[in-house]
């Protein structure tokens, strides 16, 4: 009576293929922008002392904490440099896939499997911000999502236009571009020349050893017993709340004791510790820069001895690199006793002491590092260069 009623899915009808193909592109081209972008930032983060990408949000979102993670470096190049590598390369090989011999069919596995790689190494990179940086980048983010995309729109047009199954399309591949080996074969050793050539001149900015500081810089105590150096009789007093495991700090150090060097008879750089280490400061609420509140203490012993400069320049030198510091190599290197050194980490004299910058810093309004006081002024999180070449005219 009702007639029979045919079940099954209807076939698709697929879009015309310059919609798929275009959309790949564009995907891809922007993977490379972001690439591109990651790559500029990670070069500042190390050289300029006054960068800070725009996706410095907080301790949790920040590009720059990322950037300076060293799972950011991959067999000797920025991972965002990688980016750039995989995108040209992925964009390199699209024009094949609009020859007449491919057939709408012909490299879209090839394709398939370089994006199903840059998934993975996403779901990797996203796995290390999660249980090891513990900070996330958003632009980062986002090409872990330009990844995906690409796999799902390489997999939709092997679907859509009826290709092989991706291992035998995989092979059919490599005979295709075999078939055109006038052009892919010059293309592809080229590109591996360029790439060998890459990795081989590539600068190692962020290994660069710390710049050659000057000794012959005068230096004192202030009357609240903080040790400064620089000028006797200052125009510019520049007070830091600094911690030593902190990458920001660490550059804003040696480009510091630069200035000074420079400006002697004019510029006092005076020490204040605030380590981010959350058994000493309030600010701090989960386990961050463990190792930063003793450091402090080897500094507050070291400016007892008349030993806080080179103690200083030593921490700042070593603390990053190390997962543990060496008490006795310490001692040795900036001429402390040793045994002396390791009571002091116990020594409820110098954690008073530590204790006081830290709630000192906090009234000022000092919330994370560095912190600087520029004559009476405060500023948070970078030095401001222009404001102190300013003071300088």
């Amino acid at each position: 009576m009702f007639g029979k009623v045919k079940s099954g899915r209807q076939p698709v009808t697929p879009l015309p293929f310059p919609v798929y193909f275009w959309t790949v592109a564009v995907i891809a081209a922007g993977g490379l922008a972001i690439s591109v972008y990651l790559a500029v930032s990670h070069y500042r983060v190390y050289m300029d002392i006054g960068y800070s990408s725009f996706c410095a949000i907080s301790r949790s979102l920040n590009c720059d904490t990322v950037s300076q993670s060293p799972h950011a470096i991959l067999i000797w190049l920025p991972v965002p440099v990688w980016g750039i590598v995989g995108y040209t390369f992925f964009l390199l090989l699209m024009p094949f896939a609009k020859s007449q011999g491919a057939q709408k069919i012909r490299i879209w596995p090839v394709l398939f499997f370089m994006a199903l790689g840059f998934s993975l190494y996403s779901v990797y990179l996203a796995l290390i911000s999660t249980f090891y940086i513990h900070s996330y980048c958003i632009m980062c983010v986002a090409n872990y999502g330009i990844n995906f995309s690409l796999l799902y729109f390489t997999w939709l047009i092997r679907k859509r236009f009826q290709g092989p199954g991706l291992i035998i399309g995989l092979k059919q591949d490599v005979v295709f571009l075999w078939s055109a080996k006038k052009s892919s074969i010059p293309f592809i050793v080229g590109f591996t020349v360029v790439l060998i050539a890459g990795i081989v001149l590539f600068p190692r900015y962020w290994q660069a050893p710390p710049p050659i500081v000057s000794s012959n810089v005068m230096t004192g105590t202030t009357a609240d017993g903080h040790p400064w150096i620089g000028a006797a009789d200052p125009e510019i007093v520049i007070t830091e709340f600094t911690d030593y495991q902190c990458f920001q700090c660490n550059k804003v150090h040696y480009y510091l004791r630069q200035i000074v060097a420079q400006n002697s008879q004019k510029i006092r750089l005076v020490h204040r510790n605030f380590p981010m280490d959350h058994r000493v400061n309030p600010l701090v609420k989960k386990p961050y820069h463990t190792r930063a509140g003793i450091l402090a203490l080897m500094a507050i012993h070291a400016a007892e001895k008349d030993r806080f400069w080179p103690m200083n320049d030593y921490l700042f030198t070593v603390a990053r690199g190390e997962a543990a510091i060496n008490i006795v190599k310490a001692a040795q290197t900036v001429g402390l006793d040793a045994n002396a050194l390791k009571k002091a980490l116990v020594d409820s004299r110098n954690h008073k002491k530590l204790k006081k910058d830290i709630t000192e810093g906090i009234q000022l309004g000092i919330e994370g590092t560095p912190g600087f006081i520029i004559n009476g002024q405060v500023y948070q999180a970078t030095l401001p260069v222009e404001t102190i070449q300013e003071l300088l005219k």
